[in-house]
């Protein structure tokens, strides 16, 4: 009697597959350490710290500690923006309104909060709020117009520009608040008041993106939108949330700038757009979704800082900083050509074909 053998039990599909892989059960500190990203994290922040002890070679005020203050408290409006870019990049799309979020923002906090306390309970939730409906705008086109998001976040952003310029009349007018500007100017120990927020905000935001099950489902839709859709997860809300935290994120930048720089231009948003794109890629973060971590966007955000304040230092015109961030983002794609390579085949095929 010939007894027939069982056939193996079959393959994982490719959604299963792809899921199984974006998941790790292995300890959270070997985890961190085995994983390439720890590594561009770690190598992003120790490039920052050189970079800052070997700026006293151009002046010897820099190099110290109040220059490293400095540096901490600009780089913080691109650590928020980042935060938004860099869920939205996790996903595997791109937010170009982020520069007229960061400037509605600022108007609508310089117009409707002022000096009264009382504004400023209300103020700040209705400024988020209005920001993050410019997000959820941008989350509705991509996904139920299946417009890209390139094309979605640039024209949204021209709309919100367009929108600050006609409600200005071309000059916003108000008064900062003082407990805003507090965060800036007032010290404690030395130390101005931001820079014992920024750890916190930092360790919210990766604990957020990487230890909740809201940011293990953006993982898994970077990694394959389908397979997620296969699990179960609802790709098209997730999608429209994301959008909106980017936008509310640009809000609150606009906020803290009119804090920091005491009013609101029309502009100020504009020089923080390639930047909040710069730190998320050079943090370590994949252009094409499904990998990445904040701490990495923190330390991109703080190099990049960095690298301004040298150029300014230097009377370097203002547009070789323009030109500094694309060619950082360059080398920083050249740097991960063979990962985003991998993740191109793996999304699309070998023949670039869905």
């Amino acid at each position: 009697m010939v007894k027939i053998k069982e056939p193996a039990p079959a393959a994982a599909t490719a959604p299963e597959a792809t899921l199984t892989a974006s998941r790790d059960d292995r300890p959270a500190a070997r985890r961190f350490w085995a994983d390439s990203e720890a590594v561009t994290t770690t190598a992003v922040f120790a490039v920052s710290i050189v970079l800052i002890l070997a700026s006293r070679a151009i002046s010897p005020a820099f190099g110290g500690w109040s220059q490293t203050q400095a540096i901490l408290i600009l780089s913080s409006f691109v650590m928020i923006l980042g935060f938004g870019q860099g869920l939205v990049i996790l996903l595997g799309g791109l937010d170009l309104s982020v520069a007229s979020t960061m400037t509605l923002g600022g108007v609508l906090a310089f117009t409707w909060i002022g000096s009264s306390t009382a504004a400023l309970l209300w103020g700040v939730p209705a400024v988020l709020l209005a920001t993050a409906l410019v997000g959820w705008a941008n989350g509705l086109g991509i996904t139920l117009l299946r417009v890209p998001p390139f094309i979605m976040t640039l024209a949204m952003g021209i709309i919100v520009y367009s929108i600050c310029l006609g409600f200005t009349q071309g000059t916003p007018s108000g008064q900062a608040s003082p407990f805003l500007s507090a965060l800036y100017q007032y010290r404690l120990i030395g130390v101005p008041v931001i820079v014992y927020l920024l750890p916190i905000a930092a360790l919210f935001g990766h604990l957020l993106q990487s230890r909740t099950p809201f940011g293990r489902k953006l993982y898994a839709i970077g990694t394959s939108e389908a397979a997620a859709f296969v699990a179960g997860i609802n790709v098209r809300r997730l999608t429209i949330a994301t959008y909106a935290i980017s936008g509310a994120c640009g809000g609150l930048a606009g906020i803290m700038m009119v804090g920091y720089a005491g009013g609101a231009t029309l502009t100020m948003g504009q020089p923080y757009l390639l930047p909040s794109i710069a730190a998320v890629v050079v943090g370590g973060t994949s252009i094409l979704g499904g990998r990445g971590n904040y701490l990495g966007t923190v330390g991109g955000a703080i190099l990049l800082t960095t690298i301004s304040t040298i150029i300014g230092a230097l009377e370097l015109p203002e547009g070789w900083r323009t030109v500094i961030y694309g060619a950082v983002i360059l080398l920083a794609l050249l740097l991960m050509r063979e990962r985003i390579l991998t993740a191109f085949e793996r999304r699309f095929g070998r023949g670039g074909a869905r």
